[in-house]
């Protein structure tokens, strides 16, 4: 069925069960990015494929909010739906609570699947109903209309991240996470995010594209912790060092009856955002539990990386910049001898470097490979139906990463194929001056994530210019490729402090013409302390050189010339080991001072 087929049987069943409006997020139980396919329920119905999108549904009108990264890619797989795309963060852009509020008829209904949408909404969306006196009901209606060929819940075979490579045991971070606790008054925590599940029990599977976790959820009180997951996924042995580690497994089905089993005196401490409204209702019938509503704390935990995770994560890119050096030698290659190439074989050809490496489990997100104006679109993906060939002229943008089992990576290179335009030589150079803006940030303690984007943008916008994405995402341990609470955006109000990792990745976009952008990874780390106070700053861990072929050199200053080659210094020193002879004689070259 087309999408407009597809909301038209939705919207008979709407009016057979007397419903006036479907809500329909990119969510599964556990508010997941990057969702297994069973619950991508929205890109089923809408025909949009990106990784965030809300769908509304009314009995006449239906609209899909997105973000900048995907406009380009929503106003093309839209077309021809009958769902109107609100663009996000535009001026006069309502939120889907308040359309819905405009929309739905007065005593009207709204439907959403409870399991997969969480408390937050439903409390905004009961504000902004109250007036009209919109209520809603939890009614799966996906369920009902996709019955052929849906996937089933995943389930993958489970397996934990050595505590050497972890730095902490289970039980060690349980016992941070009850301080924790206790310094916030609460008792007890039930986590649904699977990366903060991840982080606690050490515990990874492959029930994600890209991202190594194991559906579950996991209930820390002041005596026990119970991991709520497929026990048949769960090998003996993993099983016995869980046990070992104070966490007792239990069935995955059985959250929603533990939770409203509770018994207190007890406070217990949940993240709205994060939770399901389906658990959240489970947890008001506790008997005697105070809840206690706010951020989940192991958020925080797992965002500040310990020695042992950046070693890792260190040697991780060491890997990954040497697959990544192979991978710029045969773009090369191929491109002086002229052979063909399309985005899809280079984006298949990197993986298989990176595949054969050292514990390398996959992509740690679906590749970019993005060849002159498809780059315009920050979150393009070549497909076996849907690509370009490369050509010896313009730019290739590649956005990449891998999983490994002791690391995750995140890295962009824009690569000029052969003769390039002056717009899109100065494209590439001012990023580069705003990548290196961020990059050398010297900030105190207290700045946050909002303060530092401004820095990065200045050179764009002194000329009118902006992406429409952030600047920066943490990114996690053997975990999900965005992770907060910090990053670099207008949005991240989270103060840095040492041992936070961010992305680096300003871009240029122009519809239809190029894409630009220049990625690398970050550590806070201290710079100083003086009578005012501690200054912070970040140290780059991404070895990989940076194209230099397409700067004006006239545009960048000194420092920001000293900068780029110290970079390529580091580059040459650390990825030494990693390269036979033949391979680092290329890099050299590659990396070879500049000067104006």
């Amino acid at each position: 069925m087309t999408a407009a087929e597809k909301l038209a049987a939705l919207r008979a069943a709407m009016e057979e069960e007397k419903i006036d409006g479907v809500y329909v997020p990119s969510s599964d139980p556990h508010t997941t990015e990057y969702l297994p396919a069973h619950w991508r329920c929205r890109a089923w119905l809408s025909g949009f494929t990106g990784s965030a999108g809300t769908l509304c549904v009314a009995r006449s009108q239906a609209a899909l909010w997105t973000d900048g990264r995907y406009f380009i890619q929503a106003e093309r797989q839209l077309a021809g739906s009958g769902i109107t795309l609100m663009r996000m963060g535009e001026p006069g852009v309502p939120t889907p609570e308040a359309w819905l509020a405009q929309t739905l008829p007065g005593g009207g209904v709204l439907a959403m699947d409870s399991r997969c949408t969480n408390a937050a909404v439903v409390s905004a969306m009961r504000t902004a109903f109250a007036e009209k006196k919109i209520s809603l009901r939890d009614h799966d209606f996906i369920d009902g209309l996709w019955t052929e060929d849906r996937p089933p819940v995943p389930a993958t075979e489970a397996w934990l991240v050595d505590d050497a490579a972890a730095g902490l045991t289970a039980a060690q971070k349980l016992a941070r996470l009850r301080e924790v606790l206790a310094e916030k008054g609460a008792g007890a925590v039930i986590l649904s995010r699977l990366d903060s599940v991840a982080w606690l029990t050490n515990l990874r599977a492959d029930d994600i594209d890209y991202t190594p976790f194991a559906f579950a959820y996991c209930l820390v009180e002041p005596r026990q912790a119970r991991l709520f997951i497929d026990g048949s996924r769960v090998p003996d042995a993993v099983r016995g060092r869980l046990e070992e580690q104070g966490i007792r497994l239990c069935p995955y089905d059985a959250v929603l009856e533990a939770a409203a089993s509770l018994e207190g005196p007890l406070t217990l401490a949940y993240e709205p955002a994060g939770t399901s409204w389906a658990l959240l209702q489970a947890l008001e019938k506790s008997h005697d539990v105070v809840l206690l509503p706010g951020r989940d704390p192991v958020q925080l935990l797992k965002a500040v990386k310990n020695d042992s995770e950046m070693a890792c994560q260190r040697e991780a890119h060491r890997r990954d910049g040497a697959a990544m050096v192979r991978f710029e030698m045969e773009l090369r290659r191929r491109m002086a001898s002229g052979e063909g190439w399309s985005e899809l074989e280079a984006s298949e050809y990197l993986l298989g470097l990176r595949m054969a490496g050292k514990d390398c489990l996959g992509n740690s997100f679906e590749t970019i490979a993005a060849y002159g104006a498809n780059a315009a679109m920050m979150h393009y993906a070549p497909k076996p139906h849907s690509f370009a060939v490369l050509e010896p002229h313009g730019f290739l943008l590649v956005d990449s990463g891998g999983q490994y089992r002791d690391g995750t990576t995140d890295i962009t290179r824009t690569y000029a194929l052969g003769p390039l335009t002056d717009e899109e030589r100065e494209a590439y150079t001012l990023v580069l001056k705003c990548h290196i803006a961020a990059a050398k940030a010297v900030f105190k303690a207290g700045s946050a994530g909002m303060h530092i984007d401004i820095l990065a943008r200045e050179n764009l916008w002194r000329r009118g210019l902006d992406y429409r994405c952030g600047t920066g995402h943490g990114v996690g341990f053997v975990g999900v490729i965005h992770e907060g609470p910090q990053g670099l955006a207008a949005r991240y109000t989270e103060p840095f402090v040492p041992g936070m990792t961010v992305t680096d990745e300003p871009g240029i976009y122009e519809e239809g013409r190029l894409g630009v952008r220049i990625e690398n990874e970050l550590v806070c780390v201290p710079v100083c302390e003086t009578e005012y106070g501690a200054f912070y700053g970040f140290e780059t861990f991404t070895y990989c050189p940076i194209d230099t072929r397409p700067l004006r050199l006239e545009m960048l200053t000194q420092e920001e010339i000293d900068w780029l080659n110290g970079y390529h210094g580091m580059v040459c020193r650390e990825l030494r080991g990693h390269l036979n002879d033949a391979e680092y004689a290329w890099l050299e070259q590659a990396c070879a001072p500049i000067a104006k």
